[in-house]
């Protein structure tokens, strides 16, 4: 199969961080976006969701109460609870 070479920009602190992740999952970053690509080709479509809306779970401002509670409990203050499993019916 014939080979092509395909360039294009990113900025520098998000290569570093991908080349890391891959590194760690035992692969190259080419072996990724060929992976990427692949699956984009298989099916047609971009293979995640895209949305212009942010998971508001991951806000800034509840992510800062979640690191509060936390630091809360660590710290003997605040009540935890135990979760109760609800069985479906």
């Amino acid at each position: 199969m014939a080979q092509s070479t395909v360039n294009f920009r990113m900025d520098e602190e998000l290569k570093k961080g991908m080349e890391k992740t891959c590194k760690d999952i035992g692969m190259s970053m080419t072996t990724a976006f060929t992976i990427f690509a692949t699956k984009v080709n298989r099916e047609k479509r971009i293979p995640f969701d895209l949305t212009a809306e942010a998971d508001p779970f991951f806000s800034e401002t509840n992510m800062n109460r979640i690191r509060r509670a936390k630091a809360n409990l660590d710290a003997g203050k605040g009540l935890e609870r135990e979760l109760i499993e609800v069985s479906g019916e």
